[in-house]
């Protein structure tokens, strides 16, 4: 099975998970990266982003770099995901994550995101994550 480009993981996520906001903005050899626009919705009391946006965009990111290995498998899942909360995100600033994979195996995949706030260069959270993907028979 080849693997698939940008513009078919654009429209596997838009067609089989339309509810995430994610956009996939670069799929090259071995990096992923998506942007998770910020508005009021995604902020918490404090005016910073939203614990549960950070994970949403590291998700979505190990996702669709699982996708870009191993082809458009809707059923591999999320089986773990640690994440640690570097710094405060900018409130006003999109959420970019940047995923390479450390291993795919056979049945399980790792890998680890790196989040920030866009235009900023360091991190604001750190995050690896395993799935969980279907076995070929």
């Amino acid at each position: 099975m080849s693997k698939p480009d940008l513009a078919s993981l654009q429209h596997f996520l838009a067609t089989e998970f339309p509810q995430t906001p994610c956009l996939i903005e670069a799929v090259t050899e071995g990096v992923v990266r998506v942007r998770h626009p910020v508005g009021p919705e995604s902020l918490r009391p404090g005016g910073t982003v939203s614990g549960p946006v950070l994970m949403a965009a590291a998700d979505v990111a190990l996702y669709v770099a699982i996708l870009a290995e191993i082809g458009l498998e809707p059923l591999a899942v999320t089986t773990q995901l640690s994440i640690n909360f570097l710094r405060k995100p900018a409130a006003g600033k999109d959420i970019l994550a940047e995923c390479h994979l450390l291993k795919t195996g056979r049945t399980l995949v790792v890998g680890e995101v790196s989040l920030f706030s866009a235009g900023d260069a360091a991190p604001v959270a750190h995050v690896v994550g395993t799935y969980a993907v279907p076995i070929k028979t």
